[in-house]
């Protein structure tokens, strides 16, 4: 019976699985990481299709840009929600959390509404989006600051954001999402919000 020290005096790198890993890089470069048959090294890849199924390295840099849609009507991620310095940078007062199992951290300084919805393609959106418009008003008539986010601030807070504008203000689809994707550029419904966005609008 061999001891644990015999086989690790035994273990060679050639018993690693040969693996490759898809890394994007802040600058947006996609590189393609090889690991295996005694060698490691790096090449850099073609642009990926944004639909393609591929692997990702977790992105452990916080987004804390915020979109300014109106004055009292924020966009961002889960990372700028929970980022104190940057609620009092923007003078936020509500905080509108449509994230999925994601904490309201700071309850002594904002008022909270969380509405968990999935970020997925067969979601109903616009069932979601007359309790959202009313606690914005709420704000509003308060001359609250809303800040709207949910994981990343693309899909689920985004098509919120457009939606209460499409409500309100009466703009189109198209008008709504330029205006939203203005102040955020990361915007990007999922294709099911998208489809149920424009059929909703005036």
């Amino acid at each position: 019976m061999h001891s644990l020290s015999q086989e690790i005096q035994s273990f060679s790198k050639d018993c690693l699985k040969k693996q490759c890993t898809l890394v994007t890089t802040v600058t947006g470069r996609r590189l393609l990481e090889r690991r295996g048959d005694g060698g490691e090294g790096e090449e850099q890849v073609e642009e990926l299709e944004e639909d393609g199924g591929c692997g990702f390295v977790e992105d452990k840099s916080l987004d804390l840009q915020v979109g300014v849609v109106r004055p009292f009507l924020l966009l961002a991620s889960q990372d700028a929600a929970h980022d104190v310095d940057t609620l009092r940078r923007h003078k936020v007062s509500h905080v509108l959390n449509v994230a999925y199992g994601v904490s309201n951290p700071f309850p002594d300084q904002c008022v909270y509404k969380t509405l968990p919805i999935l970020d997925l393609p067969d979601t109903d959106i616009t069932a979601y989006l007359g309790e959202c418009g009313s606690f914005v008003d709420r704000a509003r008539e308060k001359d609250g600051v809303v800040l709207v986010h949910c994981n990343a601030g693309v899909s689920r807070s985004a098509s919120v954001v457009i939606g209460y504008l499409m409500m309100r203000e009466g703009l189109t689809f198209d008008e709504a999402y330029a205006q939203v994707k203005l102040a955020r550029p990361s915007t990007r419904p999922n294709p099911g919000f998208h489809r149920q966005l424009q059929g909703y609008g005036p």
